[in-house]
């Protein structure tokens, strides 16, 4: 069947000598991925800048749930990035982003909370003057929306976060935890809320520390989670 649907581009790879495969989250299957044919050939009728990970798409599809690769018959941009392409530090934000996403979500169902986190994420990260917080703050408030959020709350009797066991302890456990000041963070950060980071002032290493804490709690709680690419370089260009 023909599907109209919009979705954020998270992965492409080569398909044959000219077309792609590109795995997209879209509003109404989840997770998906399709083929885009000849979109590497000079006589293109679509750009492969238009699938460019990260990329906020409408599309149409030839659709059907038993087939684990479905193909694009029309793609165009739904919101036209101002920024993200032209900034190398919002372009390492968006792809670390991506990655984290292409690793986490796996369900090819419709989730309409994540997907408007997910695309207002990548509008506000277009739109925001300052990001050195945004991948800090997208990586812990995706936790809540991926069903794995602490089992308790922080309080000043139990300022541990034990990152295996998902909970806030009164005692440095073993060495997966965030220290008093990581975790005090790292919970009030459970709310935040991407657009409104400029209120939030985190001190770089803090920030550092926090990040990698939070993604030893994705290594912890999500299968077969695997180190992102973009880390190490994301760290580079922030610092």
């Amino acid at each position: 069947m023909l599907l109209k649907t919009q979705g954020i581009i998270l992965r492409t790879v080569k398909y044959g000598e000219t077309s792609l495969i590109v795995d997209a989250y879209t509003a109404d299957k989840g997770r998906q991925s399709y083929i885009v044919n000849s979109v590497r050939s000079q006589k293109a009728k679509i750009k492969q800048s238009v699938v460019a990970v990260g990329s906020f798409v409408d599309l149409v599809v030839y659709h059907r749930d038993t087939k684990d690769v479905n193909r694009i018959k029309e793609v165009k941009p739904a919101y036209v990035y101002k920024s993200i392409p032209f900034d190398v530090i919002k372009g390492t934000v968006a792809l670390f982003m991506s990655e984290l996403l292409g690793k986490t979500v796996k369900e090819s169902e419709e989730n309409p909370m994540l997907f408007d986190f997910i695309v207002n994420s990548f509008v506000a990260l277009d739109e925001a003057e300052r990001v050195a917080l945004f991948p800090l703050v997208f990586s812990v408030v995706l936790v809540q929306h991926l069903g794995f959020s602490p089992g308790n709350e922080w309080t000043e009797q139990t300022p541990y976060f034990d990152i295996r066991e998902g909970l806030f302890v009164d005692f440095e456990p073993h060495l997966l935890y965030m220290n008093a000041s990581q975790s005090r963070w790292f919970y009030y950060l459970l709310s935040a809320d991407v657009a409104n980071m400029d209120e939030i002032a985190i001190p770089k290493q803090e920030r550092r520390g926090i990040l990698d804490g939070v993604l030893d709690y994705y290594k912890h709680h999500v299968d077969n989670f695997k180190e992102l690419n973009s880390h190490m370089i994301l760290r580079s260009v922030l610092s």
